[in-house]
């Protein structure tokens, strides 16, 4: 019998009606980047990521000004909204008494063990979990300063300790991350808290990964090597750049390694001399057209017949062209001829026909 993956032996926590861990689906989240006491932005924002398929939103509460529009977000959000907070206790127990679904805090910047301990009492009351986050960038000095360990035994210890902690307490409700800019890093600290606390969800991602084309390339990379073991019940792609592309990263990432899949996927051959149309242009319309589109369906656009039906002969839908034409094909069978300019709208409309 084969062996359970490492995502299926995590405890089950609930962010809001999202399960996380045990087995679940690996949540989709992203983080809101408007200002923290702009209400109307912020749900603005999460209708949009919401569009866009993300399951949890992340919100900062930098000042305790700032709780009033907390609040109302929580209020009035279709998704659950994790508050996180540093450096004030205050805050992340009063963001569990206004509607938050889920608290990210760094013990090791919050206070010290004693302000981690009333925040969660405040869970505790609030009945919502808590995520101990651990970055590179904000560990304990004295376990940074030690040069005995590398960084990633450093970035695991601190969690794990921190989980001790928590369980010490009678508190179970928690996710772990525990990130770094590095790739590299970043995996081989996931796959040492997965094997040394095995029963605690972990949060994947790879922290300040840059703008956009970086970051989806070092996140695919990490997160990549990470999912396909078995490790991470939810992740973030961190951009520079809207979340909603955070969340469209997430999706592309999942689908590709055929762990969840939500919306269309482009097939499309890198161009030659044997192209006769402007296929670059085309399958950007192409890929334009299908944001509006949720079926999780595979949609080729290539160049010519050498990779055209035969190439992609397992695509739901797609075109082959030619000179100033194109053969729109299903599951590798032809289903009519057009013309160059009608090639996005034919597939559009067989798409629909699906």
């Amino acid at each position: 019998m084969e062996s359970q993956r490492p995502n299926a032996k995590t405890r089950r926590v609930m962010v809001g009606a999202v399960p996380v861990g045990k087995g679940a689906p690996c949540a989709v989240q992203s983080m809101l980047n408007a200002a923290a006491d702009d209400v109307t932005a912020n749900l603005a924002q999460i209708e949009r990521l919401a569009e866009a398929g993300c399951e949890i939103v992340r919100m900062a509460i930098p000042r305790k000004s700032c709780l009033d529009s907390f609040e109302a977000v929580c209020a009035a959000s279709p998704l659950p909204v994790v508050a996180d907070v540093h450096f004030d206790a205050d805050i992340a127990i009063e963001a569990a008494k206004r509607g938050a679904a889920k608290l990210r805090i760094n013990p090791g910047n919050i206070g010290g063990l004693a302000e981690t301990d009333r925040v969660i009492a405040a869970a505790r009351e609030a009945r919502i979990p808590i995520r101990i986050g651990v970055n590179a960038g904000s560990l304990d000095s004295e376990l940074a300063a030690r040069a005995d360990l590398a960084l990633p035994e450093k970035l695991a210890r601190s969690a794990a300790d921190y989980v001790k902690h928590f369980e010490e307490q009678g508190f179970y409700d928690i996710v772990v991350s525990a990130k770094a800019h590095d790739v590299m890093t970043t995996v081989a600290t996931y796959r040492m808290l997965s094997a040394e606390i095995p029963a605690v969800p972990l949060h994947i991602g790879v922290t300040e990964a840059g703008t956009l084309f970086q970051g989806i390339i070092k996140s695919a990379s990490g997160l990549g090597i990470l999912l396909e073991e078995g490790i991470g019940d939810t992740l973030r792609i961190s951009l520079t750049d809207d979340p909603v592309e955070e969340v469209r990263a997430c999706w592309t990432l999942l689908a590709a390694l055929d762990l969840r899949r939500r919306s269309p996927e482009i097939i499309s051959c890198p161009t030659c001399g044997r192209c006769q149309v402007d296929l670059i242009a085309l399958a950007k319309e192409v890929e334009g057209r299908l944001r509006s589109v949720s079926l999780p369906v595979k949609v080729a656009v290539m160049g010519c017949v050498v990779n055209g039906p035969g190439e992609a002969a397992d695509a739901d839908i797609g075109v082959a062209c030619g000179k100033g034409s194109g053969v729109i094909f299903a599951q590798g069978k032809t289903l009519r001829k057009v013309d160059e300019g009608d090639i996005v709208d034919a597939l559009m409309e067989e798409i629909g026909r699906l």
